[in-house]
């Protein structure tokens, strides 16, 4: 007869299972059981003279621009991967513990996580993202790729033989995938996202108005009046910054119109790789996409007209996913709760194993 260990209950018990989206952006977690409970910026505070965390997330993003000089808020993941490990392995942990709730005394989470991560990140980033978390506490840890996480996430019939178009346009990456029979046939990932817009609306005011904004202006003004199609209505919105000459305070309006001239390099690029993307897809895929049209997932994903901008340019029905922010915790939560179910561990265990490169 076999006795179970308690001490493994008690873990197992408080230890449950998550879907981590690990953004450059936010990150979300999805806790088996109770859906989303965290959407954060990914952000930590740490005083650089103790190391000591003083905040993560929401609180710590608050402190950008605005910490005295021995504590600096950095971004530890940049470009969709890990660029400092120590971060976000304390980052995660965190956001672990407070999925949790630590409301179980000296006992720690032991949950087992499944993690998004860009599909184009080479092998020792694929294994820095899955260490994180093993040493943030977790029991085992996995990694899945977030076109296809945002794909079943999103609800779309990836284990079957019909091609579904999946784009996520997060923070640092942007993924295009077209998946068929639990795989992904054709695979692009770049480096030009939504920090790259918020990059191209700084530019844009220091070039049109020699105005220095910081990162949260810009991105303020993104969601407020930042578009990539016409609008039926076209919006303004004020702009406050420094004067680049006087070096004063300085507030300028700008329209819709303007922010959509300003961001149309980093939009074009996107549009590029979706191009690309279809023209090596195999033409019996092509077809099914354009019967089932394309999806969006991401942050990206809520720009104004970029669902109508994309139809135009490829001549398909696209969809904006619904909640598509939570698309890849979701997906990851998901395959989390149903980590025996075969067509999931045949997609984990082809993403420990092999990884497609393509910039």
């Amino acid at each position: 007869m076999r006795f179970s260990n308690p001490l493994n209950s008690i873990l197992g018990a408080f230890g449950r299972d998550l879907g981590i989206d690990l953004g450059t952006a936010n990150t979300l977690v999805h806790v088996r059981g109770r859906g989303i409970v965290i959407s954060e910026p990914s952000v930590v505070a740490i005083d650089s003279k103790t190391k000591e965390v003083i905040a993560v997330g929401a609180e710590a993003k608050a402190m950008v621009g605005k910490t005295p000089a021995n504590i600096i808020a950095v971004r530890p993941l940049k470009d969709g991967v890990i660029a400092d490990f120590d971060v976000v392995e304390k980052m995660i942990k965190h956001f672990i513990e407070k999925a949790h709730d630590r409301s179980f005394g000296l006992i720690a989470p032991r949950p087992r996580v499944v993690i998004g991560v860009p599909s184009g990140v080479t092998q020792v980033e694929m294994r820095a993202a899955r260490d994180a978390a093993l040493n943030a506490n977790a029991r085992d840890a996995y990694v899945v790729e977030e076109p296809m996480a945002a794909a079943i996430g999103a609800g779309l019939p990836v284990d079957e033989p019909i091609g579904s178009m999946i784009i996520d346009i997060g923070g640092g990456t942007t993924e295009v995938a077209i998946i068929s029979l639990g795989g992904i046939v054709v695979n692009h990932s770049i480096r030009t996202a939504g920090d790259e817009i918020d990059e191209a609306i700084i530019e844009f005011a220091r070039r049109e108005y020699n105005l220095h904004i910081g990162e949260r202006m810009a991105e303020r003004a993104k969601v407020a009046a930042g578009s990539a199609y016409p609008l039926e209505e076209e919006l303004k919105v004020v702009l406050r910054g420094r004067d680049a000459l006087t070096g004063l305070p300085k507030s300028v309006e700008v329209s819709s119109v303007e922010l959509r001239e300003g961001i149309i390099g980093p939009i074009n690029t996107i549009l590029a790789d979706i191009r690309a993307a279809i023209e090596e897809t195999p033409p019996e895929l092509v077809a099914d996409i354009m019967e089932h049209g394309i999806v969006l997932a991401g942050g990206g994903a809520l720009l104004r007209g970029l669902d109508r901008r994309i139809a135009a340019e490829t001549r398909m029905p696209v969809y904006v996913a619904e909640n598509p922010l939570s698309c890849v915790a979701r997906g990851a939560g998901k395959m989390v709760e149903n980590i025996h179910n075969p067509i999931y561990r045949d997609i984990l265990t082809a993403t420990q194993r092999t990884r497609r490169i393509k910039y």
